[in-house]
C-alpha cells in the first residue's frame, strides 16, 4: 500500500529532505500535498513532485489524499499542528524535531495522540542512522562502563547543501528582522543556547539517552561565538560534552559523535545535513589499537525514520509513545538546564569582587612574563 503524505511547511528543509526521500521509501509513500504560510514556496515543491499546493493548513487537513501529515513548520507551530492534525481526524503523524518547546506540553501531546491511537514518528534522524545501531551494538558487547560521550558540531552555511539537492532554488522569503546578537546579555545567551540544544541538540540527545540513562547533571554551559554552544553533562557517571558552533563561512560540516569506554572507543560520523549521501561511517578502535571502519550504509536517517513510520502503519512494530515522552523530556531538561546555567555563570561573573579581578589579572600578567612558575 502507497500512502499519501500531506507536508505542513514548504523551508529548504522540505525541498532538499523530506520530499525528495519520500521517492525513496520504495512505494509506501508519496507526497500529495504541500502547505505554505503564504511564501509562495509550497507551489514551486508541489510543482516538482506532482503534488498540490495550499496556503495554510486548512486545506490539506480536508485533503481526502492526504494519510499522513508531515508536520515541518517552525517548532513553535509543531504542538498546534499535531493537534489540528488529530482533530481533522488523522492517524499518523511525521514530526519534526523537537515535538514540543516543554516537558509538558510534549508530554500532553504524546498523550492525546494515545488516547486515539495515532502513530507519531519524531524527526531524530540521527537515531534511526543504521551506523547508530551498529555503534550501540559494539558498545553492548563490549559490556564496559562508558566514561565519556563527546558530540562536536561545525556547521556551515546551509544554503551550501539545499543547493545540492534542490536544483533550482525556491522562491526568497524576505529576511527576518532580527536584533544584533549579543552574547554579553545573559537573558539573550540563555535564550539562544536554549534554542540551541532544543534545536541542534536535538539530533543527539536521544543517542545520549541511549547510552547513559537517568537523571543528567548539567556541570556548565555557555554561549560560544558567532553562534553556538558549549555544554557539559554528566549522567550515570560518565561526562557529556557539546560543542556546537554555525559559522557564517568556511569548511565543510563536521558531525561527529565519540563515546569512550576503558577498552574501546566508538566515533560515529555523520554526513553534513540536507544531502543525500547513505548514512554515517562507524569506526571502532580497541585497546590493541586495532582500527575497524565499516562501509557506510546507502540508507540514512531520513530515509529510515519514514519506512520506520510504514512498519507502524503495517503493523510491523509497536508504537512507543513512553519512549517519545522520555526523549522529549530528556531534551527538554537539558535545554533548561542549559538556559539557567548561562544565567548562573553570568551572575558569579559579575559578583567577582573588583579586588579578586585585579589581583587575578596581575598573577596572569606575572605567568605571561616567567616570573611565575
Amino acid at each position: 500500500m502507497t500512502w499519501g503524505v500531506g507536508i505542513i511547511g514548504s523551508g529548504p528543509g522540505v525541498a532538499a529532505l523530506h520530499a525528495p526521500t519520500l521517492v525513496r521509501t520504495g512505494g509506501d509513500f508519496r507526497l500529495v500535498h504541500v502547505s505554505d504560510a503564504g511564501s509562495g514556496r509550497a507551489a514551486a515543491i508541489a510543482e516538482r513532485f506532482g503534488a498540490r499546493a495550499s496556503t495554510g493548513i486548512d486545506a490539506l487537513l480536508a485533503d481526502p489524499e492526504v494519510d499522513v501529515v508531515a508536520i515541518c513548520s517552525p517548532p513553535a507551530l509543531h504542538a498546534e499542528h499535531v493537534r489540528a492534525s488529530l482533530a481533522a481526524g488523522r492517524r499518523a503523524i511525521f514530526c519534526e524535531k523537537p515535538l514540543a518547546d516543554t516537558a509538558q506540553d510534549a508530554e500532553l501531546l504524546v498523550a492525546e495522540c494515545a488516547a486515539v491511537g495515532a502513530l507519531l514518528v519524531v524527526g531524530t534522524n540521527h537515531l534511526f542512522d543504521p551506523a547508530w545501531g551498529r555503534a550501540t551494538h559494539h558498545l553492548n558487547a563490549l559490556e564496559g562502563r562508558i566514561s565519556s560521550v563527546t558530540v562536536t558540531l561545525c556547521l556551515s552555511p546551509n544554503d551550501r547543501y539545499h543547493a545540492l539537492t534542490m536544483g533550482e532554488p525556491l522562491p526568497s522569503a524576505p529576511p527576518a528582522k532580527r536584533p544584533p546578537l549579543d552574547l554579553d546579555d545573559p537573558e539573550q545567551s540563555a535564550a539562544i543556547v536554549r534554542q540551541l540544544v532544543a534545536g541542534l541538540g536535538v539530533h543527539d540527545l536521544p543517542l545520549v539517552r541511549d547510552l547513559v540513562p537517568g537523571g543528567p547533571e548539567v556541570l556548565w554551559a555557555r554561549p560560544v561565538p558567532p553562534i553556538g554552544f558549549d555544554l557539559a553533562l554528566r549522567a550515570n557517571g560518565a561526562l557529556v560534552r557539546f560543542t556546537t558552533v554555525m559559522l557564517p563561512e568556511g569548511a565543510d560540516s563536521l558531525w561527529r559523535v565519540s563515546v569512550a569506554t576503558a577498552g574501546a572507543r566508538v566515533e560515529v560520523e555523520f554526513p553534513p545535513p540536507f544531502v543525500h549521501v547513505g548514512g554515517a561511517r562507524t569506526t571502532v578502535r580497541d585497546a590493541q589499537g586495532v582500527q575497524t571502519v565499516y562501509p557506510i550504509d546507502r540508507r540514512d536517517g531520513y530515509e529510515v525514520e519514514w519506512r520506520a513510520l510504514a512498519a507502524l502503519l503495517r503493523g510491523e512494530a509497536a508504537m512507543e509513545y513512553d519512549e517519545l515522552r522520555a526523549d522529549a523530556s530528556f531534551v527538554t531538561a537539558i535545554a533548561d538546564g542549559a538556559a539557567e546555567a548561562v544565567r548562573d555563570g553570568a551572575v558569579r561573573d559579575r559578583a567577582v569582587p573588583d579586588r579578586a579581578v585585579r589581583e587575578d589579572d596581575a598573577r596572569r600578567g606575572a605567568v605571561r612574563a616567567g616570573s611565575v612558575r
